[in-house]
C-alpha cells in the first residue's frame, strides 16, 4: 500500500508494537495485519508514533548541543540524536538544514 498512513493503520501499528514489541520489522506488517512494508512500519514508528517522542520546537540547550556535536561528529545524525532523548535523527537533520 502506498500513500499516507491512516489513523486506523497508526492504531494497529501502535497497539501491535506496544503489545508484542517490534522484533523483526520485515515480518511485523503481516503479523499485525497491515498492508505496508517493514521499512515503512519501522520509519512510521520511529519518527511519529513512539510514545517517548518529543514534539515542537527545539530548546536553546538542544540547539547548542546539536551545534556542538555537529562540529565534532559532522552529519552523523543518529549519533547526535542519541544525545537528545526523544528527538529523532530525521528531525535533527531537518532542523539543521
Amino acid at each position: 500500500r502506498r500513500g499516507g498512513w491512516t489513523t486506523q493503520e497508526d492504531q494497529i501499528l501502535t497497539a501491535y508494537v506496544l503489545q508484542h514489541g517490534h522484533g523483526n520489522w520485515r515480518a511485523l506488517p503481516k503479523q499485525a495485519g497491515l498492508l505496508r512494508c517493514g521499512k515503512s512500519c519501522r520509519l512510521r514508528w520511529i519518527n511519529y508514533l513512539r510514545p517517548d517522542i518529543k514534539r515542537g520546537n527545539f530548546s536553546r540547550e538542544e540547539e547548542d548541543t546539536i551545534i556542538e556535536l555537529h562540529e565534532k561528529l559532522g552529519n552523523k545524525w543518529s549519533a547526535i540524536a542519541a544525545s537528545l532523548p526523544g528527538r529523532t535523527d530525521n528531525e535533527i537533520k531537518n532542523f539543521w538544514h
